[in-house]
């Protein structure tokens, strides 16, 4: 499907994506009077032709470029993000050292790991930190760096440098998109930074993505799936990533 070939609502839905970011099924199918099957088969489209980024109960603007606001990937896909947290907690034993980067979905693991024990936590996220300080047996070490307003994380050669002087038992990173050959996509390049150091220090690498995730686009290239121990999904991807994951002998919990 090419451009030219969108109905005129789908080419509102298109445009009201660009405006806002994210767009709601049942928004928008109280806004053109119609089911919200009508929406839903609309936007299965516009995902299907990668004008649009599938998340549950609606879709966003497919950018390689801007990311969805903060505040917005906070309260899309909630409960996929609390399942994969509860997958990942299941996997972090008691008193291991774990890298977390900054993400949503990291912060449903920071929240998940709340009833451990003992954990040394190396991060560059100010909220996951927050999340995880009133755990009295935890040690949390934040990195040093340069703070950025819009998601409370910190960046900059500082941090990198900082992640590099530990080997830690477990990272734990979040990316923006997996692309079809398996790449690791973000859209920030000093964030992708601190993820490509986790992945180098960490002595097993989980990658928590949830399926929204799958054949998005995104500008920075992060590194590939086999450079991954593990994924952690709310389903199994679709060809031709499945065949990709199973070639490379990656774990999947989902």
């Amino acid at each position: 499907m090419n451009l030219n070939s969108l109905s005129r609502r789908q080419r509102q839905i298109l445009e009201l994506a660009k405006e806002q970011g994210f767009v709601s099924i049942e928004t928008l199918a109280q806004d053109f009077s119609v089911t919200t099957q009508t929406i839903r088969r609309d936007i299965n489209e516009l995902c299907d032709s990668k004008f649009l980024n599938r998340f549950h109960g609606g879709a966003s603007f497919s950018s390689s470029v801007l990311n969805l606001d903060y505040t917005q990937r906070q309260g899309i896909n909630t409960q996929e993000k609390e399942g994969i947290a509860l997958l990942v907690a299941k996997e972090i034993p008691n008193n291991a050292s774990i890298f977390i980067n900054m993400g949503t979905t990291n912060e449903s693991v920071a929240h998940a790991l709340m009833g451990h024990i003992g954990l040394r936590v190396i991060t560059n996220s100010l909220s996951v930190a927050h999340i995880m300080s009133p755990n009295p047996s935890f040690e949390i070490i934040v990195a040093g760096g340069v703070v950025r307003s819009l998601d409370r994380s910190i960046i900059g050669e500082a941090t990198v440098d900082f992640f590099r002087q530990f080997r830690a038992d477990y990272g734990i990173i979040a990316v923006g998109g997996i692309d079809e050959d398996g790449s690791l996509l973000d859209y920030d390049y000093g964030g992708v930074r601190v993820s490509q150091t986790i992945i180098e220090n960490a002595r097993q690498t989980l990658l928590v993505a949830d399926s929204s995730k799958y054949g998005r686009n995104a500008l920075v290239r992060l590194g590939h799936l086999s450079q991954i121990d593990t994924l952690v999904t709310d389903s199994m991807p679709k060809e031709p990533l499945a065949s990709i994951i199973e070639s490379l002998d990656i774990e999947v919990l989902c």
